[in-house]
C-alpha cells in the first residue's frame, strides 16, 4: 500500500503542477454552470481527488477519497466510457443508482482521462444538485478535448520528473567527485610535504654531483607534484561553490617567490632555457602566493608545450599601477576553437604525455587573475604563444 500511495501522491502532485488544470475546471464551470468540477484518479480499487473546483460546497479536496464503489467514475473506469446525464430523475440507465441518492447530484457528466499509451488515469467529472443540459455535442466535445489535454500533460510531467531525477543523480555523483577530488588532494599534501623534507635535509649533506643531480630533479618533480594537488583542491573549492581564496595583502614575497620557482622549473626542465625579468617594487598589494601560483602554472605549460631546446621567457613589470606578467614560448599554435576552451577546466593540449597533467593549470590560473579583478588573456601564432597577465591597483598608496 505505501508504494500505492507514493503513486497516487505523485498523479495529484501532477495534475497539480500543470497549470492548464485549473483553467480547464473553471472553464467547465462558466460552460455549464455546474457547481463542482473535477480531475480524480480512478483504479478499480479506488477514487481520489486531483484537483478540483466547488462552488457547492462538495467538500472534496486534494487527496480526499471516496469509496470507488459509490462513484459512477467507478462504472466509467470499468467500461472504458464516458457518463453524460441530464436529469438523474429522468435517466432510464442511472436513475436508481446510489450515487445520485448519497452524494446529492441530478446531473452528472464524467469522461475518461488517458495517459497517451492509452493507459487509463482516471476521470474529468463535474456534478450539481439541479439538472443541467450537458449532453449537448458541444459540452461533450469540450469534456474530451480537455480530457486529452490533461492526459498529454501527464507525460510531460513524468517525462519531466525523470529528467529531473536524472539531473538530481548528476548532480550528486558530480558532488561525490568533488568530495572525493578534495579529500584526495588533502590527503595527499602529508605525504609530499614528508617528501619535500627528506629532500631539504638531503641537500645539507654531503653529495656526489650525480646525485645532487638527481636529488634537485625528484625535488622538481615532487613540487610538480604539490602544484598539482592544490590545483586539485581549487577546483573542487571552486565547483562546491567555496570560490578561490585571494588574500590581497601589501607585501613583499613576489620577487624571491617568483625567482624560486624559475630555478626549480629549469633545474628539472635542462632541455629548456627560461630566462626572467622580474623588475617589480619590494612592496605590492597582491596574494603573492596565488600570483606565484598562477605563473607557476603558465611557466609549468610553457614547458608542457614548448617546443625543446628553445627559450621560455618570463617578464613581470609595472604599467602605471598594474603588474603586468607576460609568459613566452615557441611552439605550436593554439587554434580558435582550442583557444575558446583553454581556460575551462580539464581541457589539455597536445603536449609531451610524459608532462601533461590533469588540465587544471590554465583554469586555476584565470581564476586567481579572476580573484584580483584582474585578466589573464593568450595571444599564439606561428611563431610564439604568450600568456599575459595583468592585475590593476597593485601599488600600495
Amino acid at each position: 500500500m505505501v508504494d500505492a500511495d507514493t503513486d497516487f501522491q505523485r498523479d495529484i502532485a501532477a495534475i497539480a503542477s500543470n497549470a492548464q488544470v485549473p483553467v480547464i475546471l473553471e472553464t467547465i464551470q462558466l460552460a455549464t454552470g455546474m457547481g463542482f468540477a473535477a480531475v480524480a484518479r480512478v483504479t478499480d480499487s479506488r477514487w481520489i481527488t486531483c484537483r478540483a473546483v466547488d462552488t457547492i460546497a462538495f467538500g472534496l479536496l486534494p487527496g480526499d477519497e471516496l469509496d470507488i464503489e459509490t462513484t459512477l467514475c467507478h462504472e466509467v473506469h470499468r467500461s472504458n466510457a464516458e457518463i453524460v446525464i441530464d436529469d438523474v430523475a429522468a435517466d432510464k440507465v442511472w436513475s436508481d443508482h446510489r450515487s445520485p441518492v448519497q452524494y446529492g447530484y441530478r446531473s452528472y457528466i464524467s469522461v475518461p482521462i488517458h495517459r497517451r499509451d492509452g493507459s487509463f488515469f482516471g476521470t474529468l467529472c463535474a456534478i450539481d444538485p439541479t439538472p443541467r443540459t450537458v449532453s449537448d455535442d458541444r459540452i461533450v466535445s469540450m469534456f474530451r478535448l480537455f480530457a486529452q489535454i490533461i492526459g498529454e500533460g501527464l507525460e510531460m510531467s513524468e517525462q519531466l520528473e525523470v529528467s529531473e531525477a536524472a539531473v538530481g543523480h548528476e548532480r550528486h555523483l558530480a558532488d561525490m567527485q568533488d568530495r572525493f577530488i578534495a579529500i584526495l588532494a588533502h590527503d595527499l599534501r602529508n605525504p609530499v610535504s614528508v617528501l619535500s623534507s627528506g629532500f631539504r635535509m638531503m641537500e645539507r649533506r654531503e653529495m656526489s654531483d650525480d646525485l645532487s643531480r638527481i636529488v634537485t630533479l625528484m625535488k622538481g618533480s615532487v613540487k610538480r607534484m604539490a602544484l598539482l594537488i592544490e590545483n586539485l583542491l581549487d577546483s573542487a573549492r571552486k565547483r562546491t561553490g567555496e570560490g578561490l581564496i585571494i588574500n590581497a595583502t601589501a607585501n613583499g614575497g613576489l620577487v624571491p617567490v617568483l625567482q624560486q620557482i624559475v630555478e626549480e622549473l629549469a633545474a628539472v626542465s635542462p632541455d629548456q632555457r627560461i630566462e626572467a625579468s622580474i623588475d617589480l617594487p619590494d612592496v605590492l598589494v597582491c596574494d603573492s602566493d596565488r600570483v606565484a601560483q598562477l605563473l607557476s602554472n603558465l611557466l609549468a605549460n610553457a614547458v608542457t608545450y614548448g617546443t625543446p631546446d628553445t627559450v621560455i621567457t618570463l617578464d613581470a613589470h609595472i604599467e602605471g599601477k598594474a603588474l603586468v606578467c607576460t609568459v613566452s614560448n615557441q611552439g605550436a599554435r593554439i587554434g580558435d576553437a582550442q583557444r575558446a576552451r583553454l581556460f575551462l577546466p580539464f581541457e589539455q593540449g597536445t603536449g609531451r604525455a610524459s608532462r601533461e597533467g590533469l588540465g587544471l593549470g590554465l583554469y586555476i590560473a584565470a581564476e586567481i587573475a579572476k580573484g584580483h579583478g584582474g585578466t589573464l588573456d593568450v595571444d599564439s601564432n606561428e611563431a610564439r604563444t604568450v600568456f599575459t597577465l595583468r592585475l590593476p591597483d597593485v601599488l600600495p598608496t
